[in-house]
């Protein structure tokens, strides 16, 4: 059974953009391509990062880390405008964009929880549930959608977590790694006020010109239109608040060593001899195999059948 804990909300912002740069936007717009309406209906993809400081008291909180995560938050926005803007399908648009104005902004989130943070951070076995009031819900209605919805939650004397919930029609997992890179990076600066240039892998590519759909069938409007079959309502942006859970699943982390890996192989290549100089094994590889394995031997299968 889940333990009792509290997350008490302190503050519900909005960070907008820094108009610091001498080249801030104005409105703009970005169609979405066929990588984006592939992904249209997938629910919100949720993050949760957990940081260790022993001692942290509500007061260094609030006055060192949290002003800081806010202003490098607002600087990296600068460099990910449509992260800050949101989805729009007006009803005459046949599919919908990106839309993006000054006033724009990532709804934030900061709260405190009297939960067991080594327990949630540790490998033991807990309930799923736990961890969602430490993830922000997406707004959304039939005609607008936002991208990202932030969590910083602060653990007295222990810790705090970001949570993140990014719309996946936008963010897919390389933007949003690339996004937290890039607030960690600025963050992280000594001198933030003078210091808010990302270096060139971090820095993200927004000119569509350069995603070509090669079989000329419109592929983006084809997935777009093949999600909307699926659905009662046939133009809406609402997503699903569903997070799917039921309140017996559990979570734990288990540690795949290195030795572990050896062991691996080497039971591949007994198994077949003749590719162990042809076949290469990555960690990837081999993790999903044995995670497969175990999936079967869950369900009551034998976990070394072929």
């Amino acid at each position: 059974m889940a333990s009792s804990c509290i997350v008490k909300i302190l503050e519900t912002t909005e960070i907008k953009p820094s108009p610091e740069f001498p080249n801030f936007a104005s409105e703009s717009t970005l169609p979405l391509t066929l990588f984006d309406t592939f992904w249209f209906q997938i629910p919100p993809v949720e993050r949760l990062f957990f940081y260790h400081l022993n001692d942290l008291t509500p007061a260094d909180f609030s006055s060192e880390i949290l002003p800081k995560l806010k202003h490098s938050l607002s600087l990296t926005l600068h460099h990910y405008l449509p992260i800050a803007g949101s989805l729009k399908w007006p009803s005459h648009a046949p599919k919908p964009f990106i839309s993006y104005t000054p006033n724009n902004g990532v709804s934030l989130t900061v709260a405190e929880s009297n939960a067991d943070f080594h327990r949630l951070t540790g490998n033991g076995i807990y309930e799923a549930v736990e961890l969602h009031p430490l993830i922000p819900h997406l707004k959304s209605s039939d005609d607008s959608a936002s991208i990202l919805a932030l969590q910083i939650t602060l653990f007295p004397g222990k810790g705090f977590s970001i949570g993140i919930t990014a719309h996946h029609t936008v963010l897919d997992g390389k933007t949003t790694t690339m996004f937290m890179k890039s607030w960690a990076y600025l963050c992280k600066q000594r001198n933030i006020q003078n210091s808010h240039q990302l270096p060139p892998e971090l820095t993200p590519v927004f000119d569509r010109d350069v995603i070509r759909d090669p079989t000329g069938f419109d592929l983006d409007m084809l997935y777009l239109n093949q999600w909307l079959t699926y659905t009662i309502s046939n133009k809406s942006l609402k997503v699903s608040t569903d997070k799917g859970a039921a309140p017996n699943l559990v979570r734990a982390t288990v540690t795949i060593t290195p030795e572990d890996f050896k062991k691996m192989r080497e039971k591949v290549f007994s198994k077949s001899p003749d590719t162990s100089k042809t076949l290469h094994l990555s960690t990837f590889a081999l993790t999903l195999g044995y995670v497969s394995s175990c999936l079967v031997k869950a369900r009551g299968g034998a976990g070394d059948r072929s």
